[in-house]
């Protein structure tokens, strides 16, 4: 079972990686070991699902999910056109909330999210780790320096093809709607990956998801489920569109010629308001509370980037679709066509849509 799964060139990566942060300084040494690390307990921790549905101690929960997990793969690959061979073949219990923290960073008087480059996934505008306390570590050293600082969760990730990528126990416990519209966003950064455009990706898989999950509740006939999770969609738009709205009206603020602490008393009311017009939404939503611990965070520059980067792009990527009617093979020829184009040709044509 394991050399099925493990005898990919995964090692001989994870070997380079590990030699190669002798010619880095001493803070990229740390990161990237930690990094190394933390995917290779990924790796050695795969059990393969098919096997682990033949056991029959296997609790009844835990085999209804994977079960729905093989179920949404063939779905992936037969009517999302998504490529799916190995992925999601496999299971992994981390047993921790999180398989890994990001932190993010801005500047404390600009909505422009600090980057970090890395050898494969490019310029993104996050810092990964596989411990809590180490992302938290950072993420000081950052405040110290006085930058803006968000610290988030993350259920799971793409490793971009580089090995085939496994359920987490981290995501299992989500509704079969969310966990195959995870699936299905993680899947779409193996069809098109911009190494150095976080929106770019995110959105695109953001609508890769979206389309995928109506379509998997159709075909599933799951009606009732289907008006939760339009509810669901569409309340994440919602909460999406009232933060980037807001995040305009930071960026004009920094824009003015005020004093230091001018602007901070300015940016402390605007994030008040914020929280004022998030309750305004919230009570059109008969008090749903989903998204009461986002907004009991600071609301500062860092923590405002992480949604612009899943959502700007997305109303545009879904019109490239509809232009296509729907066929996702023909999509996903013209966002690798998009891909190819500069910045400026990318953004024209984005813009059209």
């Amino acid at each position: 079972m394991q050399s099925r799964f493990l005898s990919r060139p995964s090692f001989r990566f994870l070997l380079l990686a590990l030699l190669s942060v002798a010619l880095l300084s001493c803070e990229s040494v740390r990161y990237y070991s930690q990094a190394a690390r933390g995917q290779l307990e990924i790796l050695l921790g795969r059990e393969d699902i098919a096997a682990l549905l033949q056991d029959e101690a296997l609790p009844v929960e835990l085999r209804n999910k994977l079960e729905t997990v093989l179920a949404i793969r063939q779905f992936a690959e037969s009517e999302l056109a998504l490529e799916v061979a190995d992925n999601y073949a496999t299971y992994v219990d981390l047993e921790r909330e999180h398989v890994v923290w990001n932190v993010f960073a801005a500047e404390e008087f600009s909505t422009r999210a600090m980057e970090w480059c890395y050898p494969i996934a490019g310029c993104v505008t996050y810092r990964g780790y596989f411990s809590e306390p180490a992302a938290r570590s950072y993420a000081q050293g950052l405040q110290e320096d006085g930058f803006d600082v968000y610290t988030g969760g993350v259920g799971a990730y793409s490793t971009l093809g580089w090995f085939d990528d496994s359920l987490l126990s981290t995501v299992v416990n989500r509704s079969d709607h969310q966990l195959a519209g995870l699936i299905f966003h993680e899947l779409a950064h193996q069809v098109v990956y911009l190494p150095g455009d976080t929106t770019f990706n995110e959105s695109f898989a953001t609508a890769v998801e979206r389309e995928g999950v109506r379509r998997w509740l159709t075909h599933t006939r799951q009606s009732g489920l289907m008006t939760d999770a339009e509810q669901g969609l569409q309340r994440q738009q919602q909460f999406a569109e009232l933060v980037i709205a807001w995040r305009d009206r930071f960026t004009d603020l920094y824009q003015q010629e005020l004093t230091a602490e001018e602007m901070r008393q300015r940016k402390s009311a605007l994030q008040d308001e914020l929280r004022q017009a998030y309750r305004e939404l919230q009570a059109s939503w008969g008090g749903y509370a989903g998204y009461d611990n986002w907004f009991a965070q600071p609301l500062n520059n860092a923590q405002l980037s992480t949604v612009g980067s899943y959502n700007d792009l997305v109303p545009e990527f879904l019109a490239l679709l509809d232009s296509h009617s729907g066929d996702m093979e023909a999509f996903f020829a013209s966002v690798r066509e998009l891909a190819e184009m500069t910045v400026a040709e990318r953004a024209e044509r984005l813009a059209s849509l």
